[in-house]
């Protein structure tokens, strides 16, 4: 296929694939169609974007690339406490992360939160926010990994659209010098800050499943989900067009982590499945798993009928496009193509 540009600020037509039968028979509720969030207000210039570090460290000197792009799109930047602390792998203890965070969360002044990076944290702290003042005056959440636990937090506690995307430790010292993969991802965000819809076509691979699903996208890295399972933050997929991300891991984890939402339900009434970037580590020698990604998705999703596409340009990698949880999609597979649509 054709490379195309990523970023629209209108939708294209859906496609000639009609939703399958079990879509076209099932209430409003049961699609999810009723339960997207509403999206903050969007961002305009001299808006103020705060960064502040609740699961990973990083430095003054290591955000100032991000500063310096967010700056070059007429936004003001504050940073928070937590920037340039460190505890261990942390940035800043567990009270500090919290507080800063929290300050971010309820200053109306601050339009939107950039989370610095991933690692490890955010579960650590999410019981202890109060999100009483977001949801009366919402802004946007931005990042990805182990963010995803803040997502899927806010969406059931604050329920809000957030973004799923790169963070400060992913933008380029030298913007001339970055690669297009990685400046068109960093620019997406800007586009969702900004309110321009997101149309996402992608080329066709031959394990998807084609087909049409509509319904609020939700997701994010596989382990953090599976982490939340049997908690107040437990992702809810029903209806939903699930996306999901992952590195590091081996092919046996990942496949233990699909049985998970299994047998959770988590798989049985999605309206669609998007499978981002896997960065899969090889097994160890005599422990071969004998599963590729492929085998383990179509798997676990064999019974049910909704499209499945892979290698949707997310997740641990270069390629990572902007991605609005909580927001409805179209998801079309065909033959030949595929993409994710903004609605």
């Amino acid at each position: 296929m054709e490379r195309r540009r990523f970023i629209s600020g209108a939708m294209s037509a859906a496609g000639t694939l009609a939703l399958p039968a079990a879509l076209q028979s099932a209430s409003p509720d049961a699609l999810g169609y009723a339960s997207a969030f509403p999206q903050p207000p969007f961002l305009k210039t001299g808006d103020t974007i705060g960064i502040t570090c609740p699961a990973g460290f990083m430095t003054v000197e290591e955000v100032q690339p991000a500063v310096k792009i967010l700056e070059s799109w007429g936004f003001k930047v504050r940073l928070g406490d937590t920037v340039g602390r460190r505890d261990f792998s942390f940035g800043g203890t567990d009270a500090q992360r919290d507080m800063d965070l929290q300050v971010m969360l309820d200053d109306a002044s601050v339009k939107a939160i950039m989370c610095a990076r991933g690692g490890y944290g955010v579960t650590r702290i999410i019981d202890r926010l109060s999100l009483t003042r977001l949801k009366d005056r919402p802004k946007w959440i931005i990042g990805f990994s182990d963010i995803t636990a803040l997502h899927l937090h806010l969406a059931r506690f604050a329920p809000i659209a957030s973004i799923h995307s790169k963070m400060c430790n992913s933008f380029p010292a030298d913007w001339s010098a970055a690669e297009p993969l990685v400046q068109e991802s960093i620019l997406s965000i800007r586009q969702a800050l900004s309110g321009n819809k997101s149309q996402y076509p992608f080329p066709a691979d031959p394990y998807n499943r084609p087909g049409v699903g509509e319904g609020i996208l939700v997701g994010g890295n596989l382990s953090i989900i599976n982490h939340l399972m049997g908690t107040p933050s437990e992702i809810d997929t029903r209806g939903r067009i699930l996306f999901l991300e992952e590195t590091g891991e081996y092919p046996y984890s990942i496949d233990r982590m699909f049985v998970h939402l299994k047998r959770a339900g988590k798989l049985s009434s999605l309206a669609g499945l998007v499978i981002g970037g896997f960065r899969l580590k090889t097994d160890d020698p005599g422990e071969e798993f004998g599963r590729t990604l492929y085998d383990i998705v179509l798997d676990k999703t064999a019974p049910y009928r909704y499209p499945v596409c892979f290698n949707f340009p997310a997740g641990h990698q270069k390629h990572n496009v902007a991605l609005k949880c909580g927001v409805r999609h179209l998801l079309t597979v065909r033959k030949d193509d595929a993409e994710l649509a903004e609605m």
